[in-house]
Protein backbone atom coordinates (compact mmCIF):
# COMPACT_ATOMS: atom_id res chain seq x y z
CA UNK A 1 0.00 0.00 0.00
CA UNK A 2 1.33 3.31 -0.82
CA UNK A 3 2.77 4.84 2.06
CA UNK A 4 0.68 8.02 2.33
CA UNK A 5 -2.79 5.89 3.02
CA UNK A 6 -2.44 5.73 6.99
CA UNK A 7 -4.99 6.04 9.28
CA UNK A 8 -6.34 10.16 8.95
CA UNK A 9 -4.84 10.79 5.68
CA UNK A 10 -7.57 10.90 2.63
CA UNK A 11 -8.01 8.02 0.48
CA UNK A 12 -8.25 8.89 -3.10
CA UNK A 13 -11.67 9.58 -4.24
CA UNK A 14 -11.58 7.00 -7.51
CA UNK A 15 -13.78 6.74 -10.36
CA UNK A 16 -15.31 3.48 -11.77
CA UNK A 17 -18.06 1.76 -13.29
CA UNK A 18 -20.38 -0.09 -11.10
CA UNK A 19 -22.07 -3.42 -11.97
CA UNK A 20 -24.64 -2.08 -13.86
CA UNK A 21 -22.14 -0.15 -15.53
CA UNK A 22 -22.93 3.27 -14.31
CA UNK A 23 -19.52 5.54 -13.28
CA UNK A 24 -19.48 6.18 -9.74
CA UNK A 25 -17.11 8.19 -7.07
CA UNK A 26 -16.03 6.64 -4.43
CA UNK A 27 -17.60 10.12 -2.01
CA UNK A 28 -20.77 10.19 -4.18
CA UNK A 29 -21.23 6.51 -2.65
CA UNK A 30 -20.16 7.40 0.56
CA UNK A 31 -22.32 10.28 1.59
CA UNK A 32 -21.53 11.63 4.89
CA UNK A 33 -21.41 8.02 6.53
CA UNK A 34 -18.61 5.67 7.58
CA UNK A 35 -17.55 3.25 5.03
CA UNK A 36 -16.31 -0.06 4.72
CA UNK A 37 -14.05 -0.92 1.49
CA UNK A 38 -12.85 -3.53 0.16
CA UNK A 39 -10.08 -3.87 -2.49
CA UNK A 40 -10.51 -7.47 -3.38
CA UNK A 41 -8.95 -10.10 -5.59
CA UNK A 42 -12.45 -11.03 -7.05
CA UNK A 43 -14.42 -13.49 -8.24
CA UNK A 44 -12.18 -16.50 -8.39
CA UNK A 45 -10.67 -15.82 -4.79
CA UNK A 46 -12.35 -18.43 -1.71
CA UNK A 47 -11.05 -16.32 0.84
CA UNK A 48 -12.42 -13.15 -0.98
CA UNK A 49 -15.90 -14.79 -1.26
CA UNK A 50 -15.57 -15.95 3.05
CA UNK A 51 -15.12 -12.32 3.66
CA UNK A 52 -17.99 -11.15 1.74
CA UNK A 53 -20.60 -13.76 2.70
CA UNK A 54 -19.72 -12.80 6.59
CA UNK A 55 -20.35 -9.26 5.49
CA UNK A 56 -23.71 -10.48 3.77
CA UNK A 57 -25.16 -11.52 6.44
CA UNK A 58 -24.49 -8.41 8.56
CA UNK A 59 -25.52 -5.98 5.67
CA UNK A 60 -28.83 -5.58 7.33
CA UNK A 61 -27.07 -4.23 11.05
CA UNK A 62 -24.68 -2.37 9.26
CA UNK A 63 -27.15 -0.90 6.55
CA UNK A 64 -29.03 0.56 10.35
CA UNK A 65 -26.19 1.85 11.69
CA UNK A 66 -25.91 4.25 8.61
CA UNK A 67 -22.46 2.69 6.93
CA UNK A 68 -21.87 2.02 3.37
CA UNK A 69 -19.99 -0.90 1.99
CA UNK A 70 -18.30 -0.60 -1.38
CA UNK A 71 -15.84 -3.83 -3.13
CA UNK A 72 -13.63 -2.42 -5.99
CA UNK A 73 -12.32 -5.66 -7.86
CA UNK A 74 -10.38 -5.96 -11.00
CA UNK A 75 -13.29 -8.36 -12.45
CA UNK A 76 -15.19 -7.73 -15.66
CA UNK A 77 -18.71 -6.94 -16.10
CA UNK A 78 -19.63 -10.27 -16.07
CA UNK A 79 -17.62 -11.62 -13.11
CA UNK A 80 -18.25 -8.90 -11.08
CA UNK A 81 -21.73 -9.14 -11.01
CA UNK A 82 -21.47 -13.41 -10.76
CA UNK A 83 -19.13 -12.59 -7.65
CA UNK A 84 -21.67 -10.03 -6.09
CA UNK A 85 -24.83 -12.24 -7.09
CA UNK A 86 -22.61 -15.32 -5.44
CA UNK A 87 -22.43 -14.02 -1.97
CA UNK A 88 -25.89 -12.15 -1.75
CA UNK A 89 -24.17 -8.72 -1.64
CA UNK A 90 -26.58 -5.62 -1.61
CA UNK A 91 -23.92 -3.22 -2.16
CA UNK A 92 -22.03 -1.47 -4.98
CA UNK A 93 -19.41 -3.31 -6.49
CA UNK A 94 -17.54 -1.54 -8.54
CA UNK A 95 -14.90 -2.76 -11.87
CA UNK A 96 -10.94 -1.94 -11.72
CA UNK A 97 -10.08 -3.95 -14.94
CA UNK A 98 -7.59 -1.47 -16.12
CA UNK A 99 -5.95 -1.89 -12.80
CA UNK A 100 -6.36 2.16 -12.29
CA UNK A 101 -6.49 1.50 -8.24
CA UNK A 102 -3.87 -1.77 -8.11
CA UNK A 103 -1.06 0.67 -9.81
CA UNK A 104 -2.09 3.92 -8.14
CA UNK A 105 -2.04 2.63 -4.89
CA UNK A 106 0.44 0.13 -5.33
CA UNK A 107 -0.58 -3.15 -4.18
CA UNK A 108 -0.39 -5.44 -7.49
CA UNK A 109 -0.02 -8.91 -6.10
CA UNK A 110 2.89 -9.98 -7.89
CA UNK A 111 2.44 -14.08 -6.69
CA UNK A 112 -0.54 -14.25 -9.11
CA UNK A 113 0.12 -13.36 -12.75
CA UNK A 114 -2.56 -15.19 -14.32
CA UNK A 115 -5.25 -13.12 -12.48
CA UNK A 116 -3.11 -10.17 -11.63
CA UNK A 117 -5.24 -9.14 -8.76
CA UNK A 118 -4.80 -6.67 -6.00
CA UNK A 119 -3.50 -7.45 -2.37
CA UNK A 120 -7.05 -7.43 -0.83
CA UNK A 121 -7.00 -4.50 1.55
CA UNK A 122 -10.20 -3.86 3.86
CA UNK A 123 -10.80 -0.35 5.11
CA UNK A 124 -12.98 1.58 7.57
CA UNK A 125 -13.75 5.47 6.28
CA UNK A 126 -14.88 8.43 8.00
CA UNK A 127 -16.76 10.69 6.17
CA UNK A 128 -14.75 12.35 3.64
CA UNK A 129 -13.01 9.13 2.25
CA UNK A 130 -10.78 10.18 5.98
CA UNK A 131 -8.92 6.49 6.59
CA UNK A 132 -9.48 5.07 10.11
CA UNK A 133 -8.00 1.33 10.07
CA UNK A 134 -7.04 -0.60 7.23
CA UNK A 135 -6.69 -4.33 6.67
CA UNK A 136 -4.26 -6.45 4.61
CA UNK A 137 -6.12 -9.03 3.87
CA UNK A 138 -3.28 -11.18 1.81
CA UNK A 139 -3.97 -13.95 4.71
CA UNK A 140 -7.35 -14.63 5.23
CA UNK A 141 -6.24 -13.77 9.19
CA UNK A 142 -5.66 -10.24 8.08
CA UNK A 143 -8.80 -9.46 7.51
CA UNK A 144 -11.45 -8.06 9.79
CA UNK A 145 -13.74 -9.86 11.67
CA UNK A 146 -17.04 -8.64 12.23
CA UNK A 147 -16.11 -7.82 15.75
CA UNK A 148 -13.11 -5.45 14.06
CA UNK A 149 -15.28 -3.98 12.02
CA UNK A 150 -17.88 -3.18 14.95
CA UNK A 151 -15.00 -1.85 17.02
CA UNK A 152 -13.73 0.49 13.89
CA UNK A 153 -17.02 1.73 13.42
CA UNK A 154 -17.98 2.49 16.66
CA UNK A 155 -15.05 4.44 17.10
CA UNK A 156 -15.11 5.93 13.79
CA UNK A 157 -18.90 6.79 14.41
CA UNK A 158 -18.30 8.57 17.63
CA UNK A 159 -15.80 10.79 16.21
CA UNK A 160 -17.89 12.00 13.47
CA UNK A 161 -21.49 11.89 15.12
CA UNK A 162 -21.61 15.60 17.25
CA UNK A 163 -24.99 13.52 18.62
CA UNK A 164 -23.42 10.52 19.68
CA UNK A 165 -24.90 10.97 23.00
CA UNK A 166 -28.30 12.79 22.69
CA UNK A 167 -28.08 13.38 26.41
CA UNK A 168 -25.33 16.10 26.86
CA UNK A 169 -26.80 19.03 27.76
CA UNK A 170 -25.79 20.97 25.44
CA UNK A 171 -27.32 19.30 22.16
CA UNK A 172 -30.49 18.62 24.04
CA UNK A 173 -30.52 22.75 24.84
CA UNK A 174 -29.57 23.05 21.42
CA UNK A 175 -32.76 20.66 20.23
CA UNK A 176 -35.27 22.52 21.88
CA UNK A 177 -34.01 25.92 20.67
CA UNK A 178 -34.75 24.80 17.19
CA UNK A 179 -31.18 23.95 16.61
CA UNK A 180 -30.95 20.80 14.66
CA UNK A 181 -27.94 20.92 12.59
CA UNK A 182 -26.45 18.51 15.46
CA UNK A 183 -28.81 15.81 15.21
CA UNK A 184 -28.53 13.34 12.14
CA UNK A 185 -29.68 13.83 9.22
CA UNK A 186 -26.89 17.44 9.71
CA UNK A 187 -28.49 20.17 8.33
Amino acid sequence: MRADIVPGAVFPDYELTDHTKVRRRLSDLQGGDPMILLLSRGHFCPKDHQQHLRLAAHHPEIAVAYTQIVTIATDNFFELNEFRASVGAQWTFLSDVGRKVQKDLDIQEYTDPTHDPMVPHTLVLKPGLVVHSIYNGYWYWGRPSIEDLRRDLREATREVRPDWDPNLPDLRAAWEAGDRSRHYPYE
